[in-house]
């Protein structure tokens, strides 16, 4: 059951973000806007003539493995999770460390100058955001005694930890975003300068597959903020799922909002971002927490 719910919310989770992200991007509110998307599955799919055929076909189908490991140690209500594990947070860091590897290998496997240019520009990047996904959460972890993810949403009970712990959320937000390659911080694909970048030498069923698991991976990383910092399902009045979907949705919509009034960032900024304030501030607050902790 658990699994059935799991795989209801992902999907609502990827339509809803399509048709937001549509909204955005065209400034009208289309309901059939991601089935638009799906006529990439009647196309001829193209291959390049030199791609790396491993590497090629691979890239796709990681990209949508990997939220989709992260996803399962994420609840949605007490009792609707894929699986519990005590070290669920440690567990979601190391899978979507494998996005990373994914993308590079659609740039180089590609065989394409744009897409490899973009590879290289997510590693870069990776350099600068991956330790502010692991601090906050390290941070969150302290406060929650445990790395299982539901007991860190029950030890929100009291206080959400975007209250309790607001610069761990200033930083694991941007790099939520950075993660999921979403505007200002969508170096790896940027539209607007490298023509598709790690995608752009997908067609057909394989550009599909790619699309639904950035989507995926969006609605994974959503989910993450929530459960983390915004206490997961808690909330009055309504049932546990409504309020988990409610806040994903929120997060959705911050994050869509910021790529729209934003500017894209550039390499250097981001990592500038990351090392001269991001990662001070991620110290800063684990240094807070357990200071709380220990006088508390």
């Amino acid at each position: 059951m658990s699994v059935l719910w799991s795989a209801i919310f992902l999907m609502g989770g990827a339509y809803v973000i399509a048709v937001l992200e549509s909204w955005f991007m065209t400034s009208r509110f289309r309901w059939l806007a991601p089935v638009a998307g799906l006529g990439e599955l009647a196309k001829e799919p193209v291959i390049p003539r030199l791609s790396d055929r491993v590497f090629y076909e691979s890239a796709p189908l990681i990209l949508l493995t990997v939220p989709l490991l992260g996803f399962a140690v994420l609840p949605l209500t007490p009792g609707v999770i894929v699986t519990d594990l005590a070290t669920g947070a440690l567990f979601l860091n190391a899978a979507l460390a494998y996005v990373l590897v994914a993308l590079v290998m659609a740039g180089w496997g590609s065989h394409g100058a744009y897409a490899m240019v973009a590879g290289w520009r997510f590693l870069g990047q990776f350099v600068g955001y991956g330790m502010l996904v692991v601090m906050p959460i390290a941070a969150v972890a302290m406060r929650a005694q445990s790395l299982s993810t539901t007991e860190i949403v029950r030890s929100q009970e009291a206080l959400w930890n975007a209250v309790f712990q607001p610069m761990g959320l200033l930083v694991f937000l941007p790099a939520t975003m950075a993660l999921g390659f979403m505007p200002p911080i969508d170096l790896p694909v940027a539209p607007g300068e490298l023509a598709g970048g790690v995608s752009g030498e997908y067609t057909g069923p394989r550009l599909t597959i790619f699309r639904l698991g950035r989507l995926v991976l969006v609605v994974t990383l959503a989910t993450a903020v929530t459960v983390f910092f915004l206490g997961g399902w808690l909330g009055p009045v309504l049932p546990a799922i409504a309020w988990t979907s409610i806040k994903v949705t929120g997060v959705v919509a911050l994050m869509l909002a910021a790529g729209r009034y934003v500017p894209r960032l550039r390499e250097e900024q981001v990592l500038m971002w990351s090392w001269k304030f991001g990662i001070p501030v991620a110290l800063a607050n684990i240094f807070w927490v357990g200071v709380i902790l220990l006088a508390v």
